[in-house]
């Protein structure tokens, strides 16, 4: 019997979790969930024959190291700062590993390591990164197959409101972590478009959003990720002359979120003084330049629309100008504003989320160029089964199969962009609900 060592009970970990107990039986799978709250683990395991919920420091050396030491295969749900650790002991052990982060350079470093045992430490198995790797990749790879010259890549991705619970003004609410949220974008924006090297500074990232639409839910606005141009040599496509990664939100979202960074809300270098008896009105006025008018009409001066402006409404509607109490000790102005937004933006129990991902391609054949547009959906189900933890989990769980089977033969660090890892992947996501749409035309 194989066992499998999941460490972290976290949301993103149920669908991971209920996929391998479902398949226990028949692979002849011990399902070992260690979390530091056994509470938790157990809610996770539900008593399940072929699982064991236990409590579990993953810092403890001698305990980490007698876990690893029972399993075949150690999957990794914890905070990305702790992966490397478990990774270090995996290929101490010999043992492969899994994780659904990006490939940091603690991680890297264990790759010639890794290859000389024959373990693999596969990453970037999430949804972003992961289901947009393999997705992209086979599309990529049939392109260059049939002898097509790639010209443009466009990826983007977003986590949203199911249409049925996007009935506040903003059309958004928290549906991953809220410090990602609100500190998004900041840095340089790096990309190609036709030839030529783009560097979008975080001041400009929001206000001149990209649009796009997605079959059955409608427009949408992009705002570009940091760093696009990592991925020409993950893909290999070194030569494209285009290369933009993005982030998806409603129609309407980034005028609004820019003013927040036009005025500093979003910065997190500093504390503010008495900040937990700032009330929210006090908050937003202290970024203002004084004068005789009220912080509405400040406000709306200070980002360049009038105070009748619609815009204003979402505004008001966060209570942004209201004498509430902030309550937040020495806080920064980011956790400041997390804290406003998370009173209006965190999920009922009744929501349900969104995942959206569409990639847009252009290549050249026979001297004629053509567009390729690939899009994704996904609805969560309540708030346990979400659509952000059911496309993280599950590319997980059918590679920890593949890999049990002994159908995967990589080793070292990777991620899965390789055929043999996203063509069995994507034909079993497909069959699970998570599948894309191709729609191809002639390009002018």
């Amino acid at each position: 019997m194989n066992t499998i060592l999941i460490v972290g009970a976290g949301l993103s970990s149920t669908s991971l979790i209920e996929y391998l107990l479902k398949h226990a039986e028949e692979n002849q799978w011990q399902v070992r969930l260690a979390d530091m709250s056994l509470e938790l683990a157990e809610s996770k395991i539900k008593g399940h024959t072929y699982g064991v919920a236990f409590s579990f420091d993953v810092s403890d050396k001698e305990e980490r190291a007698l876990e690893v030491s029972k399993a075949n295969l150690v999957i990794s749900m914890l905070p990305p700062t702790m992966h490397t650790m478990l990774a270090r002991e995996c290929v101490k052990q010999s043992k492969h590993f899994l994780s659904p982060s990006y490939v940091s350079s603690e991680m890297q470093i264990l790759d010639k390591k890794a290859k000389s045992k024959g373990v693999l430490l596969m990453n970037e198995l999430g949804v972003d990164p992961g289901i947009d790797h393999m997705s992209a990749m086979k599309i990529i790879d049939e392109i260059k197959a049939k002898g097509g010259e790639l010209l443009s890549f466009k990826s983007y991705c977003g986590g949203l409101l199911s249409p049925s619970s996007s009935t506040n003004i903003w059309q958004y609410k928290f549906t991953w972590n809220p410090r990602n949220v609100v500190t998004a974008g900041q840095g340089v924006a790096t990309y190609k478009d036709n030839g030529q090297y783009k560097y979008l500074p975080y001041q400009q990232l929001f206000a001149h959003p990209l649009e796009t639409s997605m079959p059955e839910y409608g427009n949408f606005e992009v705002y570009p990720n940091r760093d696009s141009l990592s991925y020409r040599s993950l893909y290999d496509i070194e030569n494209i002359p285009s290369i933009l990664r993005g982030t998806m939100r409603r129609s309407g979202f980034c005028q609004a979120w820019n003013a927040f960074v036009l005025l500093g809300c979003t910065d997190e270098s500093y504390l503010m003084r008495d900040s937990e008896n700032l009330t929210y009105r006090e908050y937003i006025e202290s970024f203002l330049p004084y004068d005789e008018r009220s912080v509405e009409e400040r406000f709306a001066d200070c980002i360049a629309v009038s105070i009748d402006d619609p815009i204003m409404e979402k505004f008001k509607w966060l209570d942004l100008f209201s004498d509430k109490k902030t309550g937040i000790k020495e806080g920064t102005p980011a956790l400041i504003l997390q804290k406003i937004l998370e009173e209006k933006w965190t999920l009922k129990p009744d929501d349900k989320d969104l995942l959206v991902m569409q990639h847009q391609f252009v290549y050249k054949q026979d001297g004629q160029q053509k567009k390729i547009i690939s899009s994704m959906s996904y609805e969560g189900i309540d708030q346990e089964h979400t659509a952000m933890a059911y496309t993280v989990g599950l590319p997980m769980a059918i590679v920890a199969k593949l890999i049990l089977q002994s159908k995967i033969d990589l080793t070292g660090v990777q991620i899965p962009v390789a055929p043999q890892v996203y063509e069995p992947v994507l034909k079993e996501l497909e069959t699970l609900g998570v599948y894309f749409t191709e729609q191809e035309e002639d390009f002018e």
